[in-house]
C-alpha cells in the first residue's frame, strides 16, 4: 500500500509539472525538448555477432532491450536456424526486436504486423536505426480470422506495451481484458493479407498477439500449409486457445517440435508460468 501511495503521489506531481509547463511558451519549449530527447534515447544490444540499436524512451522498452538475449532465447535460436533470405511474418511485432534480428542476422524479408499506435513509431524507428528499411515492412493492421471492422482493445498506452486484443474482450489467458484504451480499425486474415495486400507467402511465422492466436490460425490455414515453421505463444490455461491452435496447426500439416520458455518463467507467479513458445515445423 505504501509503495502504491508513493507512485500515485509521484504521478500527480509529474502531471502537475506537465500541466504547468504547458501554460507558458518557455514551458512548452522545454516540454517539447524533453519529449524529443526521450524519443531519441537508444541502447545498443549485442547477441552473438549481431549488433542492434533500439529506441528506449521508457522503462518498458529499456527492459525489452536489457533482456533481449534472455527473455526468449528459444525465439532467437529459431530465427538462427532459418535459411538466409527467408520470408518471415512477425505477427504482433511490438517495437520490432525480433523483426530487426531476423532481418539483420539472417537477411530475412520480414513483414511486421503491429496495430498499436503506441508501438508503431518505435517499430519504425528501430527498423530505420538498424538500416533495415529494405528488409522489413510494417503492416499497421491486426490479423484475425476474417476481414472486418472492429475495435482494438488495449490494456496500456505505454510505448512497448502488449496485451491488446482485436475484436474481443479477453486477453492472453482467456480472462476478461482490463481495457484502458480502444479505437476502431480494420482487421484481416492471413489469406486476406496475401490476396488483397499482395504480401508474399511466409516461410516462417512468428505469432504473439496475447489472446486471439487461434482465430488468426483459423483464418489462415492455406497460408499455414505452405509455411515451413510457426512459432506461437500459447497459454496452457486458456483451454480454447490451446486446443484450437493445436488442431489448426496439425490440420495444416505441421507438427509440434518444441515447447519452451526461459527458465526465469518457471518461478513466476503470473500466468507467464503457463505460457510457452510452441515451435511447429513441417
Amino acid at each position: 500500500m505504501k509503495t502504491t501511495a508513493i507512485k500515485t503521489g509521484v504521478k500527480r506531481l509529474i502531471d502537475a509539472i506537465v500541466h504547468s509547463l504547458g501554460a507558458t511558451s518557455i514551458g512548452r519549449f522545454l516540454y517539447a525538448r524533453i519529449t524529443h530527447t526521450v524519443m531519441e534515447r537508444t541502447q545498443t544490444v549485442r547477441h552473438g555477432n549481431v549488433t542492434l540499436v533500439f529506441a528506449i524512451p521508457n522503462a518498458l522498452t529499456k527492459f525489452r532491450a536489457d533482456t533481449f538475449s534472455t527473455k526468449e532465447p528459444e525465439t532467437l535460436e529459431w530465427i538462427d536456424g532459418m535459411t538466409t533470405g527467408s520470408v518471415v511474418w512477425d505477427i504482433g511485432a511490438n517495437v520490432g526486436l525480433y523483426t530487426c534480428y531476423a532481418a539483420k542476422a539472417r537477411d530475412c524479408r520480414v513483414f511486421a504486423f503491429e496495430p498499436s499506435v503506441f508501438n508503431l513509431e518505435l517499430l519504425a524507428r528501430n527498423i530505420f536505426s538498424n538500416g533495415l528499411t529494405h528488409r522489413a515492412t510494417i503492416v499497421p493492421l491486426p490479423l484475425s480470422d476474417e476481414l472486418s471492422l472492429n475495435t482494438l482493445n488495449l490494456t496500456t498506452t505505454e510505448w512497448g506495451g502488449a496485451m491488446s486484443t482485436f475484436g474481443h474482450d479477453y486477453g492472453h489467458d482467456g480472462r476478461t481484458l482490463q481495457r484502458v484504451f480502444a479505437y476502431p480499425t480494420v482487421g484481416l486474415s492471413m489469406v486476406d493479407a496475401m490476396q488483397l495486400m499482395r504480401i508474399p507467402q511466409p516461410d516462417h511465422i512468428k505469432m504473439d498477439v496475447d489472446g486471439i492466436e487461434h482465430l488468426i490460425l483459423k483464418g489462415g490455414i492455406p497460408v499455414l500449409r505452405a509455411a515451413k515453421s510457426v512459432l506461437i505463444e500459447i497459454n496452457d490455461e486458456f483451454d480454447v486457445q490451446a486446443g484450437d491452435a493445436g488442431r489448426y496447426l496439425r490440420d495444416a500439416g505441421l507438427s509440434l517440435k518444441a515447447k519452451r520458455h526461459a527458465d526465469c518463467f518457471d518461478s513466476a507467479t503470473s500466468p507467464a508460468k503457463r505460457t510457452f513458445n510452441q515451435i511447429w515445423c513441417k
